[in-house]
């Protein structure tokens, strides 16, 4: 496997980076407090998932 013969720069591999981006997690509002929540997981605030208590949140 061929290695580099020269090193390359800092702006070299910051240009090959600049696509490389976080993207925002994606929320959903709740059917039951209608609060925007992280999907697939309990609503915090009432505590329902899937149209089921899961536990229930401090006041």
């Amino acid at each position: 496997m061929p290695n580099p013969k020269r090193r390359h720069s800092k702006t070299r591999g910051r240009k090959r980076r600049t696509h490389y981006k976080a993207t925002p997690s994606s929320t959903a509002e709740c059917p039951q407090c209608h609060e925007m929540k992280l999907q697939h997981r309990a609503c915090p605030n009432c505590g329902y998932y899937n149209g089921r208590v899961m536990f229930s949140p401090k006041q």
